[in-house]
């Protein structure tokens, strides 16, 4: 029985030397985590930077394309106004009715309606 024991405590002494000799998985795994949350805060960075370019740019796009329009004093009148200023024309509406259904000024309805009279 005392053989036993001692045979038992010379194996846990030896075991327990060689715990200190392996390798710690925790380590590497607190250091991937670490890495990966490095990755994922510079990717974050970049993206926000990215982000700020392009609205810095829309920014200046919308501030050019207020100046030209500013710069125009004639509204621009599309193609689908326009048909729908002809159309209700055609079917006898006045121009303030027209004006009204259209959202157009009815100086700018005078204009479609002799530019389509001339044609």
């Amino acid at each position: 029985m005392s053989a036993l024991i001692i045979l038992l405590l010379i194996l846990s002494i030896i075991l327990f030397i060689v715990s200190f000799f392996q390798k710690d998985q925790s380590s590497n795994v607190k250091k991937e985590l670490d890495d990966l949350s490095m990755n994922l805060y510079q990717e974050t960075y970049q993206m926000n930077k990215r982000i700020k370019v392009l609205e810095e740019e829309l920014l200046v796009d919308d501030q050019l394309m207020k100046k030209e329009l500013s710069k125009s004093d004639k509204p621009i009148v599309n193609e689908i106004l326009r048909n729908q200023v002809i159309a209700l024309f055609k079917q006898g509406l006045s121009v303030e009715q027209i004006s009204k259904q259209s959202a157009l000024a009815q100086a700018e309805v005078k204009n479609v309606i002799a530019n389509f009279l001339n044609q």
